[in-house]
């Protein structure tokens, strides 16, 4: 049994999850779910890339949430196509200011940009003038 035991160690392991989804890069996203019967405590997910040697992968913000643990359930689809055509919208709107002149007009700094009521004090104790 020892020697069985140590053969089959030696072995590569196959691991097999459940397919939770994919996006629009081409990711296949996987979970093994925990056990805490087997002392399990945490569930293993992964994702599998499109180009397996391609190291600047791209992900969906929704699916590294999951991937990392910050959210219990994969995102639907839908909520991943939402963002997308958010962020479409976002990157179209930058474009056309950038076109327009590439400048917005900064906000003035300092004291003078708040707007002067006389009800109220610039200090305290200091009252307005005029």
């Amino acid at each position: 049994m020892i020697i069985t035991n140590f053969i089959n160690s030696l072995r590569p392991r196959q691991i097999r999850g459940d397919l939770r989804g994919s996006d629009y890069f081409g990711n296949k996203y996987y979970e093994i779910p925990a056990d805490p019967s087997i002392g399990k405590r945490k569930p293993s997910r992964w994702f599998e890339p499109p180009v397996k040697d391609d190291f600047q992968q791209e992900m969906p913000a929704e699916w590294e949430a999951w991937l990392r643990g910050r959210r219990t359930q994969p995102p639907s689809e839908e909520e991943v196509m939402k963002n997308l055509a958010l962020m479409q919208m976002k990157k179209k709107n930058a474009i056309a200011v950038d076109a327009k002149g590439g400048k917005m007009t900064p906000m003035e700094k300092g004291m003078e940009t708040f707007p002067k009521r006389p009800e109220y004090e610039l200090a305290p104790g200091k009252k307005q003038d005029g």
